[in-house]
């Protein structure tokens, strides 16, 4: 699938160009399989996709590509064919010109976010909980830290988002899929997934509207910055809503980051489990190995 949408140049905008690719290998043929996806990047406010193209190997029996309830494109397919490779290569070019959020002072405040979300039809569901992002006493009360009565929303946001970054620590292989936000909580350690619910589960406590997003982080950081937490590979972040006039704006606690020209926006539900980029079920295959490379590098113009 091709998707092209084109807008006018601005010297503020990073082009990117995307290429992620996954491969399983299995150790005995799959004779059946139904794959779900959410690969194809989608256009938002500060984010314009040139081109992208999904290819896979082997090539499917039924293809369905259609876009689910929070807008986020979606393909699935069927394979009939024997199999011990299936390959998902994804290939994009990507406009991403991030709009400037109001200063924390101009921000509205907290409260009266939380007292709007559930009125706002858009925004409400993402102030409820979620599987992997229910707010528990213990996590309100993490939350209440920086949202102390009268304060600015993008204040304690931005707050908040430096707190997780400072109180975890970044480690693979400790979580999975389903660890949940009350859970990354007690132990401080997790990958950007956890560092997402746990930041999304706070909002939900105080009733601030919340959404999980996951896509891609910047390869290679400009120079004389680190590498950030979460690149070469799929990343995650969340979207707070500062109401009607402002919109969504994005933080990364993995990194302690407002997001502007860094990252480039997949898919957004409310937790993981909406926006899964792969999952499936297949007949046969035995034991199986997964291997995903991502990059994600400026094009110079």
């Amino acid at each position: 699938m091709t998707m092209k949408s084109w807008k006018p140049r601005s010297k503020n905008i990073m082009i990117y160009r995307l290429r992620h690719a996954t491969t399983y290998e299995y150790a005995e043929p799959v004779v059946l399989g139904t794959h779900f996806m959410h690969l194809l990047p989608r256009e938002r406010p500060g984010q314009t996709i040139r081109e992208a193209q999904l290819d896979i190997s082997p090539n499917p029996d039924s293809r369905r590509n259609e876009t689910d309830h929070f807008g986020n494109a979606t393909t699935t397919i069927s394979l009939t064919t024997p199999h011990k490779e299936f390959i998902v290569s994804l290939s994009a070019t990507v406009e991403v010109c991030q709009p400037s959020p109001p200063t924390p002072e101009d921000a509205p405040r907290w409260e009266a976010m939380a007292a709007y979300g559930l009125q706002d039809v858009s925004v409400a569901e993402f102030c409820l909980p979620s599987p992997l992002a229910r707010p528990t006493g213990e996590i309100a009360d993490y939350a209440t830290l920086s949202f102390p009565p009268g304060r600015s929303a993008l204040t304690g946001l931005l707050e908040l988002n430096a707190r997780i970054w400072q109180d975890m620590t970044y480690r693979g292989g400790v979580t999975n899929n389903a660890t949940t936000a009350a859970q990354t909580l007690n132990s401080r350690v997790g990958v950007c997934q956890d560092y997402a619910h746990l930041m999304l589960a706070c909002l939900r406590a105080l009733g601030l509207p919340g959404r999980y997003v996951s896509g891609y982080l910047r390869t290679l950081p400009p120079a004389g910055q680190t590498k950030r937490r979460g690149a070469d590979q799929s990343h995650a972040w969340i979207s707070a809503w500062l109401g009607a006039d402002t919109g969504w704006v994005d933080f990364d606690p993995t990194n302690n980051l407002l997001v502007r020209d860094e990252h480039v926006t997949l898919a957004w539900g409310r937790d993981f489990q909406d926006v899964s980029p792969l999952r499936g079920i297949i007949l046969g295959g035995g034991r199986h190995s997964l291997q995903v490379n991502v990059d994600l590098e400026p094009v110079l113009t």
